[in-house]
Formats: C-alpha cells, structure tokens, sequence
C-alpha cells in the first residue's frame, strides 16, 4: 500500500485510468469482432455501414493512446480488405 500521498493520488488515478482503458478496449473488440461476423455471415451491405462505426472506434481508441495510430490504421485497412470484393 502505498504511504506518501502523492502516491495515494497516483494509485486513485491508475484505477480510474485502467477502468477507462478497459472501456474503450472492450468497445473496439466488440465493433471489430460484430464487423467480422457480419463479413462471415455474408451480410456485406450491413457491414458497409457498420465500417464507419468501427473506424470511429479506432480513431478513438488512438487519439486516446489506447492504441498507436499506426495500428489503428493497419487494423482499418485490413478489415477494409475483407469488405472489398474478390
């Protein structure tokens, strides 16, 4: 346990922070993992509409630092390859 306060305080603040970062993971899992099940269930005109929500959720998840931008991009232009048509 922690006995300064300031390390009170930045023990309060990791908690918070690791609540938040828990959030956001679990939105981006949840809108990829939907987008790719309705790329298998054939569903392609939904998931043209859905993609915009998923790079939403990416572009979030990297201006938030949950992420590095450049994963974000690499996972937007790998789920846009499996919408493209073959």
């Amino acid at each position: 346990m922690p006995k300064t306060t300031s390390a009170k305080k930045a023990l309060r603040q990791n908690i918070t922070r690791r609540a938040k970062n828990a959030i956001g993971a679990k939105k981006m899992k949840d809108a990829i993992k939907t987008f790719k099940k309705l790329i298998a269930d054939k569903k392609v005109d939904e998931a043209k509409k859905y993609i915009a929500t998923v790079y939403k959720v990416l572009d979030k998840s990297a201006k938030s630092n949950l992420i590095k931008d450049n994963k974000a991009s690499r996972l937007k232009s790998r789920l846009a390859k499996k919408l493209a048509p073959k």
